[in-house]
């Protein structure tokens, strides 16, 4: 397929390595330094400050943006950002290479970028007028013409339209010829003032700086602007347009193509006729509660590394699997002082959502970290916020919340059957997912193993898996050292099953037996029992360590969300992109199935099969059959 001249960007098969094109800014500053007699380059250390400053300034809005929690009532667009709008924007920073490219050009080209002042009043004044009256129509016509000639749309601009809901770094996410040409376009003001012999440092970081602000400003997609201002002084509508505004060029796309100000859409008969009242509409709205949720999935932070793997804070990382990444640990301090806060202020909150088939799917995180939930003085802390979040799930309307890992700890609140005795008026089901997690594990192991050997027996999962599969007269082999323990597990089975639970108390009984399944944290020294060949089924958080080269390791449970899922952009913790914990994907079958039981507590064996052929029914897919 044909690739229309200058739309792509020469660096785009570089990858990461596409940041070494700063090499020589950063190689002429440091040999600057090192040579006595060579002159200051002081202007290439000032690139590589505005160009970081930049790429700060973008994702700042971003994560802003993204914080749902504060911005969910404000949103303009209430579509999800997908992944497929995640990856297209993934080198949203290119313009910056770009500029700070044009940039170093200009320095050689024009001489009077040498030696500028701090400040100088002048230069300020001189390049609002020209931002004002060269900048804005020109970028305005510009704009205009990308739109309504059909070869421009379709060979550049439509890129930059490809996002289906406006972020700061869309703002950035455009063709390399669009670039170029508006790089020219906005260097006019700093050009002009320049030539006047006006110019100063100040001026071109500020212009720069506001310049960034206000475009992360129009595509934040969330109303932040109060109408109450446009009524008190009318005119300002026409000096600077909102997120409103430009979000209904991004949905209509004939209309509102000002840069800033809305002044000159109003002069070209191009200005949406909604866009006040849309705008007064938002910014009233958000004084309300906004959609209620169908679903709920009531997460928990693991770590404080994890805790960084979220959309508000990078978007793009959050949107692959969970791993420590090496660039992300000078962020460590920071995470650690917000667990801190979250600690001691912080409410149940809202992370991300989805949409499936109509239903809005949300997940809310308590505000604890895994570690804390084994301390002994916190118990109580968190089960208050857990109930606390039960309670407003059950008074905004929310049809089913399950409970995620340590939220449903057997320990802590009794798979949550402490929340429902305590209230047993709750309208809101609440949901723990095990009986769909049980399936998955069970439907993993083939049908022609005859043993297996299973640590984690008397938990809730443990017990069932038990159960289940000396009813398919497999010989399960129980660790436990608590013989009352397993005599009541195997009190549960049918009589002419009983004889297939046996109890051991030692890893080395497990010798001969390649199918191991671990709901019980097992050390190194624990896995070299098993024989080469063993696969490790597994429902224990965090996973057990891949030890064994010689034998193979299954994933958590799992399950993968339906092809027609809309909106999701985030992955939950070390899953794959589309991939929920079985515990979700419990609470997700539970909503659409509309079953009105709760599911707390010990896990029922007679509907574990039930579950499963629902959740399949529903277009929910094993990981394993992919």
């Amino acid at each position: 397929m044909a690739v229309a001249p200058l739309s792509a960007w020469p660096w785009e098969n570089l990858g990461f390595y596409k940041y070494l094109l700063y090499g020589p800014l950063v190689g002429k500053f440091v040999y600057s330094r090192m040579q006595e007699e060579s002159p200051d380059e002081t202007w290439c250390l000032h690139i590589l400050i505005i160009s970081m400053l930049r790429g700060i300034i973008y994702l700042l809005w971003n994560v802003y943006s993204n914080m749902l929690f504060l911005t969910r009532n404000r949103r303009i667009i209430q579509k999800g950002i997908d992944f497929k709008q995640i990856d297209t924007e993934w080198d949203w920073d290119n313009f910056i290479i770009l500029q700070a490219l044009m940039a170093s050009m200009a320095y050689y080209m024009f001489p009077f970028f040498e030696n500028l002042p701090l400040w100088n009043t002048k230069g300020i004044i001189a390049l609002f007028i020209l931002h004002v009256t060269v900048t804005e129509p020109l970028y305005y016509f510009i704009h205009r013409h990308f739109h309504k000639n059909h070869f421009l749309f379709t060979n550049y601009h439509s890129f930059h339209h490809s996002s289906p809901v406006p972020q700061a770094t869309t703002a950035g996410n455009a063709s390399f010829l669009e670039h170029l040409v508006f790089s020219t376009v906005t260097a006019v003001p700093i050009l002009g003032a320049s030539v006047m012999g006006y110019a100063s440092t100040s001026m071109i970081y500020a212009y720069v700086f506001v310049f960034d602000f206000l475009r992360c400003l129009g595509h934040c997609n969330a109303e932040i602007i109060p109408h109450k201002l446009f009524k008190t002084l009318p005119f300002l509508r026409y000096l600077l347009y909102t997120p409103t505004y430009h979000s209904l060029h991004h949905t209509e796309m004939d209309t509102n193509f000002c840069l800033f100000m809305p002044l000159f859409d109003a002069l070209g008969n191009t200005l949406n006729s909604k866009s006040w009242q849309l705008h007064e509409k938002i910014t009233c709205a958000s004084e309300n509660k906004g959609r209620v949720p169908d679903f709920v999935f009531l997460a928990h932070v693991v770590d404080v590394t994890s805790s960084m793997h979220v959309p508000c804070f990078l978007r793009s990382m959050a949107s692959l699997p969970f791993k420590t990444r090496l660039f992300l640990l000078p962020c460590w301090p920071v995470a650690f002082v917000f667990m801190l806060m979250m600690w001691a202020w912080s409410k149940t909150f809202l992370v991300s959502f989805y949409y499936l088939r109509g239903r809005l799917h949300q997940t809310w995180a308590v505000p604890r970290y895994g570690f804390q939930y084994f301390l002994p003085f916190a118990r109580d802390g968190i089960n208050k916020q857990i109930e606390e979040a039960i309670l407003r799930a059950d008074r905004i309307g929310v049809k089913v919340i399950s409970l995620a890992a340590l939220n449903k700890n057997e320990s802590l609140n009794g798979g949550g059957t402490l929340f429902v005795n305590k209230h047993p008026n709750l309208r809101v089901r609440v949901v723990h997912g095990n009986t769909l997690t049980a399936a998955v594990i069970l439907n993993e192991i083939p049908k022609d193993v005859k043993e297996v050997f299973l640590t984690g027996a008397t938990s809730k999962l443990g017990r069932a898996i038990a159960l289940y599969l000396c009813q398919r007269k497999v010989r399960v082999m129980m660790l436990t050292l608590s013989t009352e323990r397993f005599q009541n597990i195997q009190k549960e089975a049918p009589v002419e099953c009983q004889n297939y639970l046996v109890q051991v108390t030692k890893y080395q009984a497990a010798q001969n037996c390649k199918t191991w399944i671990v709901g019980k944290w097992i050390t190194p020294r624990e896995q070299s029992w098993a024989p080469s060949g063993t696969h490790f089924h597994q429902f224990v958080v965090p996973p057990i360590l891949h030890f064994r080269r010689d034998c193979t390791y299954g994933d958590l449970a799992a399950m993968r969300l339906p092809d027609d899922v809309e909106g999701l952009g985030s992955c939950e913790y070390t899953m794959d992109r589309g991939v929920v914990h079985a515990c979700h994907a419990g609470g997700v079958v539970h909503s659409l199935e509309g079953w009105t039981h709760h599911e707390v507590g010990a896990l029922d064996v007679d509907k574990i099969d039930l579950v499963w052929k629902a959740a399949l029914k529903h277009g929910i897919r094993p990981v394993s059959s992919l």
